[in-house]
């Protein structure tokens, strides 16, 4: 006999509701991203590789990739999250604030921006 409780349908439920909505954030920061590598001369295809695109954003914040292996860092990553997101910020003419807000706290927002906006990449002097 196959016993089900109303509790075990919503959890269910929540589990495909979650995953669906962290599918569709992924997708638009996938698609944002190409955006951005393809504006900083990279092939925008790149951004589908979840660790690729990540020392591909340090690559563009003007630092070696090396430094992207401090991701794996548990304190540091945030701190060279912090970092990448105002410098890749000041690589599309961006202040210190909505590197801050819209590419760390809310990068699904900041990179559909720089993606998709009027910014241009200037590459590091």
């Amino acid at each position: 006999m196959l016993a089900t409780s109303i509790t075990d349908q919503a959890s269910a439920s929540s589990l495909w509701t979650t995953s669906l909505i962290g599918l569709v954030i992924y997708v638009i920061v996938v698609v944002a991203l190409w955006r951005v590598f393809s504006k900083a001369g990279w092939p925008g295809i790149l951004a589908i590789i979840p660790i690729v695109n990540m020392f591909i954003l340090v690559k563009i914040a003007g630092y070696s990739a090396w430094l992207g292996l401090l991701y794996f860092v548990p304190i540091a990553n945030l701190v060279l999250a912090i970092i990448v997101a105002i410098k890749v910020g000041e690589r599309f003419g961006k202040g210190g604030a909505f590197s801050f807000f819209l590419l760390f706290l809310f990068p699904f927002i900041g990179y559909l921006i720089l993606g998709f906006g009027e910014a241009s990449y200037t590459k590091r002097a």
